[in-house]
Formats: structure tokens, sequence, C-alpha cells
């Protein structure tokens, strides 16, 4: 019995792992503090005046517990910090503190090292396609109607 060939979203995960897996190893042996990739992800997503943990969890996709603990894991770090927002009473704002700045640029310096052992690995041809198929627009996420299965197992 043969298995399928995955899926592409199970393709594009191995991927993002591939590159999450070279960044905080390369970081780490660069002697910086070792982060989750949940952390790691809240530097991508942070606006440069702040943005509240709301927000985060929208960009994120993820809970709001779940990004309030990765941004208290940085902020006791010091990677963050928590400001007043102007625009609301209520809420604080999150952004990123010197050292937190200085880490995220380092962060981008490997991942563009990363991205070139990728190109030559792949070849630069390929590697431009990627880039170019995965910043292409895409639109709305489509609701499409899952096939019914047929007989004998076929969709």
């Amino acid at each position: 019995m043969t298995r399928p060939a995955p899926n592409m979203p199970l393709l594009l995960a191995d991927a993002k792992r591939w590159f999450d897996d070279s960044l905080m190893a390369s970081m780490r042996a660069a002697g910086e503090q070792p982060l989750t990739v949940a952390q790691g992800q809240i530097f991508a997503r942070l606006d440069a005046e702040g943005t509240t943990v709301a927000e985060l969890s929208r960009r994120l996709g993820v809970t709001r517990q779940t990004a309030h603990q990765a941004v208290h894991g940085l902020l006791t770090l010091g990677l963050l910090e928590q400001i007043p927002d102007p625009a609301s009473a209520r809420n604080r704002l999150i952004r990123t503190t010197a050292e937190g700045a200085r880490v995220h640029r380092r962060a981008q310096a490997a991942l563009a090292v990363i991205e070139g052992v990728l190109s030559d690995r792949i070849g630069r041809d390929n590697a431009a396609a990627l880039r170019h198929a995965l910043t292409a627009p895409r639109g709305e996420p489509p609701l499409v109607e899952a096939p019914r299965e047929g007989r004998g197992g076929e969709a």
C-alpha cells in the first residue's frame, strides 16, 4: 500500500520547522538567550510603536492566553516592555526594548543566511520561485464543499 503524497499545509509546516530549528539552534550557538518558536514569532508581529496582546494573539492565530504567556517570558528576559496605550487607558502596548531590538536584528540577519543556505541547496531559481509563490496574493480563504467519499474510498 502506498502512502499519499503529503498535502501542502504539511509541506509548508515542515519547511517552517526547518527554518525555526535552524534559527533557534544558530541563535543559541551565538550565545543568545534561548527562546521558544512562539516567542520568536512575537517579534515578527510587533508594530514599532507597540501592539496589544489581543492584537498579537489575532496576528499569530493563537489564544490571548498563549500570546500572553509568550509575551510574559519576553518581558522577564528584558526583550520586551509594556507601556500605556495612548488610545485606551485600559490597554497596554507591548514593544521591544533596545536589547530586544538587537536580538531581533541578529535573528533577521541569521534568517537571511539560512535562506541563502536553502537557496544554495534547492537552487536560486527554485528559491526565487518559492518566495514569489508565497508572496503572491491568495485572496480570502475559500469556503469549499468537502468532497464526499465515493465507492471504494475514492474521493
